[in-house]
């Protein structure tokens, strides 16, 4: 039992730190899940969840932060008697979520592990079940053998002074990356539109798509390769073999009211301002003159070179009210809301391409210089 106890705690409290730690680098990630999953719940229960989501940041930061310092306590069995109940209520409460969204097909990604390791809702909800066995085994076992040396035992754990050390170092480690990964971009970046991919080629399939049909006849379910000529098969559903296949993009897509501008954004230099809600801007109203006066920098100084072009998935009129109110006359177009914010994590932000290359990101808190945006096109001044 001391085996199986000490090894459940070190199997979760390793998978707790190594979620945490991906998540933290980048909160407004895990902000965008819970605005979500808060979203779904007032729509299928009550619109009292609503009231959560002004604090989604602060709640990611909150989780995220404790995921990382309930793992390391599991590992050092430290504050076992709280640590035990706060590990299977937190455990509860996930396997929840992932069963909700795999069974009602609400939030396709739980976004578990941020960006870096997708799994689909049924297997977010059987890493769950996986953890939630674990936890039980710490929670009913550790009573038992709160007394005795455990398996894998290290002496240093037993200085009530280091394990509070820790606790407090770690604490302030989690708070200090959720700042600056808030206010200057996550530290990596896991999605598709990171430095050095080229987009149009992470929009196609990395091989030829291959499906399966199902078909039912006579009550019977039967699979092919091709859809059948047999008129008498009614048709129930595609199956994609081969998913690692898919692009990794799928939704990336531009617009004006000329038209699409999705193939016109990779060609030549061309630095997006990305605003996903002009309404909703990070930037402090006491310092947005100062953004406009950098933006005109841009508008009036690099455009021999790199063209700016402002995008937002703001409404019409909206964007048009802000570009008069600053006077800015920088070509406009659409996208999606969810692309942008994927695309980056500011609000505005600055993307850079070159021939559809990604060449740079920054966050408004560190706004691009000419010479910066042109070293990023292999231009010299």
């Amino acid at each position: 039992m001391r085996i199986l106890y000490t090894l459940s705690r070190y199997f979760v409290g390793t998978l707790f730190i190594f979620s945490g730690a991906i998540k933290i680098n980048d909160p407004v990630g895990t902000q965008i899940k819970l605005q979500e999953y808060f979203e779904v719940f007032s729509s299928d229960f009550h619109p009292f969840f609503e009231m959560f989501v002004p604090f989604t940041l602060i709640l990611s930061v909150i989780l995220c932060s404790m995921e990382i310092i309930i793992g390391v306590a599991l590992l050092m069995n430290y504050k076992m008697k709280l640590v035990k109940r706060v590990t299977l209520n937190l455990i509860i409460f996930f396997t929840f979520l992932t069963f909700y969204s795999a069974y009602f097909n609400k939030v396709t990604d739980c976004g578990c592990f941020g960006d870096a390791i997708k799994l689909t809702p049924w297997e977010s909800f059987y890493k769950d079940i996986i953890l939630l066995f674990f936890s039980l085994i710490i929670y009913f076992l550790h009573s038992k053998l709160k007394n005795q040396v455990g398996f894998f035992y290290i002496k240093i754990f037993d200085d009530k002074n280091f394990r509070n050390g820790v606790i407090i170092f770690l604490t302030t480690v989690c708070l200090i990356v959720s700042y600056t990964a808030i206010n200057f971009l996550p530290f990596i970046d896991f999605r598709s539109y990171k430095i050095g991919n080229y987009i149009p080629n992470m929009m196609q399939p990395s091989e030829e798509l291959k499906y399966s049909y199902i078909m039912e006849k006579d009550g019977k379910t039967y699979e092919f390769d091709s859809y059948p000529l047999d008129n008498t098969f009614i048709f129930k559903e595609i199956k994609l073999l081969n998913p690692e296949a898919e692009p990794k993009i799928t939704d990336y897509s531009l617009w004006n009211n000329d038209g699409d501008f999705t193939n016109e954004s990779f060609r030549g230099n061309k630095l997006l301002i990305i605003i996903h809600d002009v309404n909703k801007m990070g930037i402090s109203d006491k310092n947005i003159n100062e953004f406009i006066d950098k933006v005109k920098i841009l508008e009036n100084g690099i455009n021999y070179w790199v063209e700016t072009i402002i995008v937002t998935s703001s409404d019409e009129k909206s964007i048009k009210d802000f570009n008069q109110r600053f006077d800015i006359n920088l070509r406009t177009v659409y996208g999606d809301a969810t692309v942008l914010k994927t695309i980056i994590r500011s609000n505005p932000g600055f993307f850079l391409m070159r021939n559809g290359v990604v060449r740079g990101k920054w966050h408004f808190n560190s706004f691009p210089v000419p010479k910066e945006i042109l070293k990023g096109v292999n231009i010299s001044l």
